[in-house]
């Protein structure tokens, strides 16, 4: 009975959400046409590493050319 509880410990141990690092690319688009992209390495938990690479989304418009910025866990 103690290795069942052993290993039933252990898998449930294994399925705890731990740090791990994460891509976040981010690809920078202008009037339509790929301007940049970015990489950047978040070392956290799946949800945490990508609600901090979708801060990095943005638009802006100047002069009525619209600048985009797409960030995404790779």
């Amino acid at each position: 009975m103690k290795k069942v509880l052993a290993v039933a410990a252990f898998a449930a141990f294994g399925l705890m959400s731990c740090k791990k690092d994460y891509t976040c690319e981010c690809v920078t688009t202008a009037a339509g046409v790929q301007t940049g992209t970015t990489t950047v390495t978040i070392n956290d938990t799946k949800g945490k590493a990508t609600e901090t690479c979708d801060e990095g989304d943005d638009s802006a418009s100047v002069f009525g050319f619209t600048t985009t910025t797409a960030c995404e866990i790779n």
